[in-house]
């Protein structure tokens, strides 16, 4: 143990601990900006700076270690002074048009500049400038960029993307594309990740929300959203809701008080995708011979454009199913379509996500089943939050409504696709159903869940047949998990990846709490709403049911291969 005295009072803590820590342990808050636990430890920004006794120059303490006997000073008048210049500086190359901005009053950098009391900045503001493509779903604001790094440490370490750098020298050091390309032309997955890791507004998703209000206003427009199954485990954060107040069914309150004529569960669509995915596997499992394996799950898009970029030679092995996204917007502009007796270019769909990699995914032309764009327009969990702000509606004044038929039904088994683990369980339940006609326990697939290791794997007996399965989340994670698979060092027969750690709880599209880690909180709502979800099998929705019976014949059938399943080769990530 180390013992030194930080504001007077003695501390006692661990070799290696760092200044800003023992702070902390003794209730004393030392500011950041730049700091992330583990990830982002460089002290950039300087704004954490402590003076210690017996020393000339100000120590950062997020990076600095505790020595026996040192003495720190956290508030003293070189310190206060210190950080307030630092502050003042990187304000002077900040754009502060902070009203305008998708991060005012959830900004670091504007929470401090008010803690600081900084009213003026006598240093002269000179914000770069950038060129960017606004068409591309993830936009970045060099004007706005502080430089701290957060976006490059986590999109190496935690994705091993490497999308951001370095570039430049001196006073002109910013962050860029790696290697001076465009952000179209690397191997960006969408992720999201650099976006709810930065502490300002210089990256943020495209905002789709002006075309949502366009069609509204649109008579000859029928507007039909979905609402995917992580979005009601964290829509109301920012919204000023306690989480058990923030129910999926006032979310389809406010939406319709926003004028969607039908509001649907993306539930529907992840029971759909169960019944073909794991249809697909029971098939490649009974002729084995005949396949590669693993076969892994293909409904997060980010994964997609990751398996696609960095690991081509496995793109065979992906399941050919859509999304639920992908396979709602399919089954909305035809059988539903049909159904209300409405031209399919005359629906329009939307899609609440808690992703950004969804805002590409709908663009793909060769995903689309309906002969019209299936899904038109995605927005982001932040995005819809923006959406409820700007029509002046009271959430917490909102009685519970109910979601639309047909396609509103969905299971306990479709809720978990947003957490870790969550399709995998949902597709063993079922699973297990289609070779023995019984249902499982719900929970006889638990071993699935948690955030352990870089990867989870579980074995599960069907009827006699040992079914090897595996699991990540972050992109990091599943590098080291395909590296594994590709060398011969481990063996499975169903893989489920997810590219944003946690899974879509922790999604690049939800609500931005700094500093925070909220996938596995979020998770935890989702799995609580399996719990006590009725129906907790996929193949038990009776509107999936009556899809099947009423269009589609049959898992697997030509028509659910026609509108329900892709090929997985018929885009490309990066445009040649």
């Amino acid at each position: 143990m180390v013992n030194l005295k930080i504001d007077g009072i003695a501390v006692s803590v661990p070799e290696n601990t760092t200044i800003l820590e023992a702070a902390a342990k003794a209730g004393i808050n030392i500011p950041t900006l730049c700091f992330l636990k583990d990830l982002n430890e460089i002290g950039a920004c300087r704004i954490c700076v402590v003076e210690i006794e017996g020393t000339d120059k100000l120590r950062a303490a997020c990076n600095n270690p505790v020595e026996e006997g040192m003495v720190v000073y956290t508030d003293s008048p070189k310190v206060r002074k210190a950080r307030k210049t630092n502050l003042q500086l990187i304000l002077s190359q900040h754009d502060s048009k902070c009203t305008t901005c998708y991060r005012n009053g959830n900004c670091s950098l504007q929470s401090l500049a008010d803690s600081f009391g900084i009213t003026n900045n006598p240093f002269a503001e000179t914000p770069a400038k950038n060129k960017w493509n606004y068409e591309f779903p993830l936009i970045r604001e060099e004007s706005k960029c502080i430089k701290c790094m957060r976006c490059i440490q986590i999109c190496d370490k935690i994705q091993s993307l490497n999308i951001w750098d370095l570039k430049g020298t001196g006073s002109h050091t910013t962050v860029g594309v790696t290697g001076g390309k465009t952000i179209d032309s690397v191997h960006c997955s969408l992720c999201g990740q650099c976006i709810t890791h930065c502490p300002v507004g210089a990256l943020h998703e495209r905002d789709d929300t002006a075309k949502v209000i366009r069609a509204l206003e649109d008579e000859k427009k029928v507007t039909v959203v979905q609402i995917a199954p992580a979005v009601r485990a964290a829509w109301g954060e920012h919204l000023g809701l306690k989480r058990e107040d923030a129910t999926v069914k006032k979310l389809v309150a406010a939406l319709r008080k926003i004028g969607f004529n039908y509001i649907f569960d993306t539930n529907f669509s992840a029971d759909l995708t169960i019944m073909e995915e794991g249809s697909e596997f029971i098939e490649k499992l009974t002729h084995k011979d005949e396949n590669k394996f693993p076969m892994f799950t293909s409904c997060c898009p980010g994964w997609v454009r990751f398996i696609k970029t960095e690991y081509p030679d496995m793109v065979d092995m992906l399941s050919t199913a859509k999304s639920p996204q992908a396979m709602f917007g399919a089954v909305t502009k035809t059988y539903f379509a049909e159904k209300i007796g409405v031209a399919p270019e005359n629906i329009f769909s939307v899609s609440i996500m808690p992703c950004t990699s969804k805002k590409s995914e709908c663009d793909i032309e060769t995903l689309n089943g309906s002969g019209e764009k299936d899904v038109d327009i995605v927005l982001t969990t932040r995005e819809v939050d923006r959406l409820i702000k700007a029509s002046n509606i009271d959430v917490s004044a909102l009685e519970e409504e109910e979601f639309d038929s047909p396609l509103g039904d969905g299971s306990g088994a479709a809720v978990i696709f947003g957490a870790t683990g969550g399709v995998m369980e949902a597709a063993l339940r079922s699973a297990y159903y289609l070779v023995t006609g019984k249902n499982p326990d719900p929970d006889a697939f638990k071993a699935v869940r948690g955030f352990d290791g870089p990867w989870r794997e579980a074995q599960i007996d069907i009827d006699g047949t040992v079914v090897n399965v595996a699991i990540a989340s972050g992109l990091a994670n599943a590098r080291a998990l395909l590296e594994a698979i590709r060398a011969g060092k481990v063996n499975y027969d169903f893989v489920e990846i997810m590219a944003c750690p946690g899974g879509c709880g922790g999604g690049g599209g939800q609500p931005i709490h700094d500093g925070e880690e909220l996938a596995q909180v979020r998770d935890a709502n989702l799995y609580m709403l399996d719990k006590n979800n009725p129906i907790r099998f996929s193949h038990e929705n009776p509107a999936v049911l009556k899809v099947y019976e009423e269009y589609f014949g049959k898992p697997l059938s030509h028509k659910a291969h026609e509108l329900l399943h892709t090929d997985h080769f018929s885009w490309d990530v990066v445009k040649k």
